[in-house]
């Protein structure tokens, strides 16, 4: 008897793992963008929402997690395209004196990161190893020398560092979450929008500050150039498909940042709301752990994730500051010189405030930094909606009117929020 092959099915079979071979391929530059949205300046305003307001402002991270999804699509879609970054596409649709206008802005927002970045990363070494902030600080700075020596590996061995050190992250907030064992019921409430946060003295400012301090502007030039380094094909079919594959990526990898900012707020939710004080300190929030979970390694695993973050944060940065400067200035060998010059104007406020104020000062230091970050976030936006919205400059690619309404959308509520946020941190 001849066994006859089912030709159809095994097409369908070898189509369907040729395509996730395919996708496979697209895997990476999202853990990269991913890290911008679990940095050290986030873990501020998630433990404050906790300790406050316990699970109420779950909703707003998603929210925040949700729009930060539909920029990072706007970023593939405008590279798959035009074949240009957000950077170099400025550079090309407005004039010089706008261009470097908002060169500026960018690199204000990347030394503003770096900021944040340097004194998480100090804050981590002081936990971990008892090193005062001032040498922590000075520390974390002299990084950059080995983080531009491994920029030259390639962009495939960072992204599988970046991988590492965010699942990193990820596995310590679980086991800490594991620990706090929050309450199920309150937590699911927590996902669902409420007027309360109109009305409820603070939580309005604390939630503004959630969403202006999620979607980082450095986040948008880098994804709309690391995006460029896969092979999207040459048919109109093969880069729509690859535009699919892109937004994956940075979908899958954006749901693992939204898993970490949210087991922020419910580890501080469980383990400090109802306390007389909220704790919104990190240094604190790593003393109470312990003593509240109960067992003697949280607050490590704390301070172990917090590190991690601030060193991945500081890898994009890297590669953010070289991408907008070669963007808008069309500068390529000097990348270096203006990396270590961004690193120096985010050490020398942090040094100057701890050599001055004390230690005691450095949070209000990273909450400026993510005022500044706020203000630049509205001129990194409004240029990647509104040329991905124009059909002259995208062609078959240009948005959908559906995206280009949540685009519009989510670009008024992130500016609206950090002005309102950079006002009442004012």
């Amino acid at each position: 008897m001849v066994m006859r092959t089912d030709e159809p099915t095994q097409a369908r079979a070898a189509s369907r793992f040729g395509a996730f071979r395919r996708f496979l391929g697209f895997v990476g530059p999202g853990f990269l963008v991913s890290v911008g949205y679990m940095d050290p300046g986030n873990w501020a305003t998630d433990l404050a929402g906790g300790s406050q307001f316990g699970y109420a402002l779950l909703w707003v991270i998603l929210l925040s997690n949700l729009m930060a999804i539909l920029f990072q699509h706007l970023c593939v879609r405008l590279n798959v395209a035009t074949g240009l970054d957000l950077a170099q596409a400025c550079r090309e649709r407005y004039s010089p004196a706008v261009g470097k206008f908002l060169w500026v802005a960018a690199q204000l927002g990347i030394i503003a990161m770096d900021l944040a970045e340097l004194l998480g990363s100090a804050i981590a070494l002081q936990i971990l190893f008892g090193i005062p902030l001032f040498f922590g600080a000075i520390i974390t700075a002299l990084d950059v020398l080995v983080l531009l020596a491994l920029t030259r590996l390639g962009y495939r061995w960072l992204e599988s560092l970046v991988a590492v050190l965010v699942l990193t992250i990820a596995a310590c907030i679980g086991v800490q979450l594991f620990l706090a064992q929050p309450v199920m019921a309150d937590l699911v409430k927590g996902f669902v929008p409420t007027t309360e946060v109109l009305t409820r003295p603070g939580m309005l400012f604390v939630a503004l500050g959630i969403i202006g301090a999620t979607v980082m502007p450095h986040n948008l030039y880098l994804h709309s150039s690391i995006v460029g380094s896969r092979d999207f094909g040459k048919t109109d079919a093969e880069r729509r498909e690859a535009m699919r594959f892109a937004t994956w990526d940075s979908t899958l990898a954006l749901c693992l940042a939204f898993f970490v900012n949210a087991g922020l707020l419910v580890l501080s939710a469980a383990a400090f709301h109802g306390r007389p004080e909220a704790v919104t300190d990190i240094r604190e929030a790593h003393r109470l752990l312990d003593g509240v979970l109960g067992v003697t390694f949280a607050g490590t695993l704390f301070a172990v994730a917090l590190l991690a973050s601030g060193q991945n944060a500081t890898i994009t940065g890297t590669m953010a500051g070289q991408i907008v400067l070669e963007g808008f200035l069309k500068i390529k060998k000097a990348g270096w010189i203006v990396r270590v010059a961004t690193r120096l104007a985010a050490l020398a406020p942090a040094l100057l405030v701890i050599g001055l104020a004390g230690e005691g000062r450095v949070e209000n230091l990273l909450i400026w930094s993510q005022v500044i970050l706020s203000l630049q976030l509205g001129f990194a936006c409004w240029p990647l909606v509104r040329m991905t919205s124009d059909a002259k400059l995208m062609g078959p690619f240009v948005s959908p009117p559906w995206i280009r309404l949540l685009g519009w959308a989510a670009t008024a509520l992130v500016v609206g929020a950090s002005l309102w946020f950079v006002i009442g941190a004012f």
